[in-house]
């Protein structure tokens, strides 16, 4: 939880929490143990680069909400924008132009919004 909290942040992670009911709570047990818990807690990797890594792997799968989430979490991960924008030129090579294309037009929606204030929800997803 607290390697979650520090990539999301804690007014994200409350709120998932809160909406959090039986019928997801395995689920987000399973997020935050699995991915949380013993892949962004591994030694090897920064903040920073798997954040890249997560970045281009959504985008390749065309996953948006989440592209957009993990931008945000860039704040708190040390990813600058030039990183984001290298990491989705690899995903046109890879995984196709569309798929790119999709995820810069996401990126530059997020980096236009102001930073979520921090006495509300942000509008985050899960």
């Amino acid at each position: 939880m607290a390697t979650r909290r520090a990539v999301l942040g804690d007014v994200y992670v409350d709120a998932t929490q809160a909406r959090t009911t039986p019928f997801d709570e395995g689920f987000q047990s399973f997020i935050t143990e699995g991915a949380w818990g013993s892949v962004w807690s591994r030694p090897g990797l920064t903040q920073r680069e798997r954040s890249m890594i997560t970045i281009a792997l959504l985008a390749a799968l065309g996953h948006d909400e989440e592209v957009a989430m993990h931008v945000r979490a860039t704040r708190n991960t040390g990813a600058s924008a030039a990183d984001v924008a290298e990491a989705l030129l690899h995903v046109a090579v890879y995984a196709g132009v569309p798929a790119a294309n999709r995820a810069f037009k996401i990126a530059k929606q997020v980096y236009a919004e102001p930073p979520a204030d921090p006495e509300k929800n942000g509008g985050s997803h899960e």
